[in-house]
């Protein structure tokens, strides 16, 4: 249901608010670089600190700007079920095309408690789910064996996120889960590892500012061109590791401000990157070339589509 290349995208905020001009303009330009869908409001787009209408505008506009060409899976977990539910219904009046469901964090309920959660959401959608495992971030992992008994229960739960690091776990899925079950890195640095031993592609965060290549090293790999992808990995290997020297998405969000991409904002209790930090961030997008690619990009900029405004 869910291979290739997604991307994590972030929410651009302006003076406060969601900026949808910006937001709309990321949307283009992932479908102009290749990409099989996006991500929204997941982790890397701040979803703890954007209100409900907020989050719920925010899937409209990237469904709308989306038109159909790319795969809008929208960030509709939550540490409530409840909350999770309305999230999940919500994007799909909207139109999403899936929903991505993070572990519930804080609360750690047990593996029967991730079951049962993860299977009321399921019953009350028609939306295919794409489970997130990141016990960094959650404090827990969704179980081999709690996946497997998802992918039997509920026929709409099709795909898993994986980001707790390891790719033996990955391995370890791939041996309880049917075959059209596709599981999906969670970390740029380990996509190649990951599909190594059966994972189907990314959910990335370096592709808000690389998607084209990561699209390409995704689809290398998959058509067996080894040598194509190991060097589109060994290229950006240092971008895929310095965005993530402070929490995501400060590191993004800084480095697609040098690129002109959007307003360097972010909301509490996340903060601007240390001085050090954006020192790192600014010498590896010089060394990438992607600070002056963007400068000659902008300078033969093609007119945009108006997107619609943002609710209130």
């Amino acid at each position: 249901m869910f291979t290739g290349t997604y991307t994590a995208l972030i929410t651009p905020f302006r003076d406060g608010n969601v900026d949808a001009r910006a937001l709309w303009e990321l949307v283009e330009r992932q479908i102009q670089a290749g990409v099989d869908g996006i991500c929204p409001v997941g982790t890397t787009g701040e979803s703890p600190t954007v209100t409900v209408e907020e989050h719920v505008n925010i899937i409209e506009i990237c469904v709308q700007a989306a038109k159909k060409k790319i795969k809008v899976i929208a960030g509709t977990g939550a540490n409530s079920t409840q909350e999770a539910i309305h999230l999940t219904q919500a994007a799909e009046r909207a139109g999403a095309d899936g929903s991505l469901q993070v572990a519930p964090y804080y609360n750690k309920p047990s593996q029967e408690g991730l079951y049962q959660h993860f299977q009321a959401i399921a019953s009350s959608t028609s939306l295919p789910i794409m489970l997130y495992s990141i016990p960094g971030r959650c404090g827990i992992e969704i179980g081999v064996d709690t996946v497997a008994r998802l992918a039997t229960a509920c026929n709409n739960i099709v795909s898993i996120k994986e980001a707790g690091g390891s790719a033996d776990r990955v391995s370890q899925l791939r041996q309880v889960l049917p075959k059209e079950f596709t599981i999906l890195s969670g970390d740029d640095s380990l996509t190649l590892p990951f599909m190594a031993v059966g994972a189907r592609g990314v959910v990335s965060v370096v592709s808000n500012l690389i998607p084209a290549e990561i699209a390409q090293l995704v689809k290398a790999f998959a058509a067996g061109r080894l040598e194509t992808a190991m060097n589109l990995h060994e290229k950006y290997y240092p971008l895929f590791k310095n965005m993530f020297v402070e929490t995501n998405p400060v590191p993004v969000k800084f480095a697609m401000t040098l690129m002109g991409l959007i307003a360097e904002e972010y909301r509490l209790p996340l903060v601007p990157a240390s001085d050090a930090n954006k020192a790192i961030i600014s010498e590896t997008l010089r060394n990438c070339g992607l600070i002056q690619a963007m400068t000659e990009m902008r300078e033969r900029k093609l007119p945009r589509t108006e997107p619609v405004p943002f609710k209130k």
